[in-house]
């Protein structure tokens, strides 16, 4: 079993495969050029799960596999097969954008992955082009139908920006109601990577625009799940909302992050890491496992969000396409 130094388990591990992306969305890197890691610098499938391997086996029940856009990474349901044979029962999970689902869902399935979260922040085509400044609607509407044809399980994520979307959160809702599918609004992260033109709605507001039609019902969360729960008793329907500006966000959190060079990660909003791609380039798994320990004793106890003030010096300097949000 995994423990950090606040006493919390940790079973949760988020594996990012690259920090490219076919979007470049407002709220992430939308100055970013289009560019990418040498593939040198990147450790191969092999060697990430070699080092997976070690979590697994010490406790980790839930894998999710992000980027970047993880879609990009040739080969990537190689990797997911890797994992799933290895423990079939682990919950093995995925994060996109849906816009290569179409030609890739039925070989996602195939390989064992159970789960996608899927980014959908409009349902308009001109909105969603100018969030992700490229024109995508059809093609992630297309693969989020691909992805329920086949039998994965899908959960959407919204991140509403004021002026921009956020008179599409009841639409949103009501889209994945009709599909019998959970969304989650997300607070806008403020990172130095994003548009400084833009605005995100506090979770209140959220709540608030749904209230302006609907009942709600606070239901809490689930274990360590980020989401805080909430229940529509007109449309007997149950959404959630990730706030992580407020420090319970932290409380029981399970999970560290490994991005695709190596650098294991102890919190989202931190920048401190540690690297475990010398000892698995050189198969040392005993010192991958030191590594891990010490990464699990520095986890911090809550992040440095600020709920009274997010646009002070608690921006982030992370660059959340390396670590997958």
């Amino acid at each position: 079993m995994l423990i950090d130094g606040h006493g919390r388990t940790v079973n949760y591990l988020r594996v990012s495969v690259t920090e490219r992306c076919n979007f470049r969305c407002q709220y992430c890197m939308p100055e970013k050029p289009f560019s990418w890691v040498p593939k040198e610098n990147l450790l191969s499938f092999e060697e990430l799960f070699l080092f997976m391997r070690v979590a697994i086996d010490e406790g980790v029940t839930k894998i999710r596999i992000t980027g970047g856009e993880p879609l990009l990474r040739e080969d990537l349901d190689s990797f997911i097969k890797m994992i799933h044979d290895y423990k079939p029962d682990i919950d093995l999970a995925l994060t996109t954008n849906a816009y290569l689902l179409p030609q890739t869902a039925q070989r996602l399935k195939d390989a064992g992955l159970k789960r996608l979260n899927i980014s959908l922040d409009s349902l308009k085509p001109a909105v969603a082009h100018q969030i992700a400044q490229k024109d995508v609607l059809d093609q992630v509407l297309k693969g989020i139908d691909k992805a329920l044809e086949v039998g994965l399980g899908v959960k959407i994520n919204m991140v509403p920006l004021k002026g921009i979307n956020d008179d599409e959160i009841l639409d949103i809702m009501h889209y994945c109601k009709e599909r019998q599918i959970k969304v989650r609004f997300i607070e806008y992260m403020e990172n130095a990577h994003a548009s400084q033109a833009i605005e995100g709605m506090h979770g209140r507001e959220i709540l608030e625009k749904v209230k302006e039609k609907y009942t709600i019902k606070a239901l809490g969360r689930e274990g360590a799940s980020p989401s805080f729960n909430y229940y529509i008793e007109e449309l007997d329907y149950e959404f959630g909302l990730i706030d992580p500006h407020k420090h319970d966000f932290c409380e029981n959190c399970n999970r560290i992050r490994l991005t695709a060079e190596g650098n294991l990660i102890p919190c989202l909003y931190f920048d401190e890491a540690m690297s475990i791609a010398e000892s698995v380039k050189s198969g040392d798994i005993e010192a991958a496992a030191d590594v891990l320990a010490q990464v699990l004793k520095d986890k911090p106890k809550e992040n440095r969000w600020s709920e009274f003030d997010p646009n002070s010096e608690d921006i982030s300097t992370r660059a959340f396409y390396e670590t997958g949000g």
